[in-house]
């Protein structure tokens, strides 16, 4: 069976609106910068229909990134480094729990409006049913993380210690500065789609550059970029 085209009743070209999900999504860029830096190639589109197209194509996106990677990422000699951070939504204070493994990918992102042990299971079951269990969860001193990993029967995999858990934390930097230009959120959904979408993102173009030569960096990133006009695809 054909796979219906997603681009079918758009008029603009799909290689544009990749570029623009790409441009927002990637970047700290706020929708009318990316309108401005279309505007500068000679593409005319308003802010607003760069709003549209994230909404619509960036799920779909991310969907397809995390099918090609999800796969050779289950491993039970992995590490987790997980971490929650403070986010605003309309003042009110709430948490996003993050799962990042060994090498830095983001593995799992989910927003609560609480950091207690029901929130914690909750975030760990969702992680581990998709990337399962690895050997190894590094924790910061929560007593959360504790009290869930001995609901699960996972309490003598936790490690905890200073500057264990620098990987979850310096992975913070990126949607921090995402959240910044985006003058936070209005809504818990909304952080969620975004957070998971920037995630996705993040990981297909992360290519770790002061881990290999130029030449190496190089011809990863063209991969990533030619793996990504290839997303959408009828």
């Amino acid at each position: 069976m054909t796979k219906p085209d997603p681009f079918r009743y758009f008029k603009t070209s799909r290689e544009i609106i990749r570029l623009a999900v790409m441009l927002y999504v990637r970047f700290p860029l706020s929708l009318r910068n990316v309108e401005d830096l279309l505007h500068e190639r000679g593409i005319d589109v308003s802010h607003e229909a760069v709003r549209y197209w994230w909404h619509r194509f960036g799920p779909m996106f991310a969907s397809e990134i995390r099918k090609r990677r999800i796969e050779g990422m289950k491993s039970s000699r992995w590490w987790w480094h997980l971490d929650e951070m403070f986010v605003k939504i309309n003042g009110e204070q709430h948490y996003l729990w993050r799962a990042v493994d060994h090498e830095g990918e983001v593995l799992e992102s989910f927003v609560t409006k609480t950091r207690d042990k029901k929130a914690a299971l909750k975030f760990l079951k969702k992680a581990m049913r998709k990337h399962g269990c690895p050997e190894v969860f590094v924790t910061d001193l929560l007593r959360s993380y504790g009290a869930a990993l001995k609901e699960i029967g996972a309490a003598d995999r936790q490690e905890t210690g200073r500057w264990m858990n620098n990987r979850a934390e310096n992975s913070h930097l990126p949607f921090r500065r995402r959240e910044r230009a985006m003058l936070r959120f209005r809504r818990m959904r909304s952080l969620q789609k975004f957070a998971a979408v920037h995630a996705s993102v993040y990981n297909h173009f992360n290519q770790e550059r002061s881990l290999s030569t130029r030449t190496n960096f190089k011809l990863n990133r063209a991969d990533a970029l030619a793996e990504w006009r290839g997303l959408g695809a009828a």
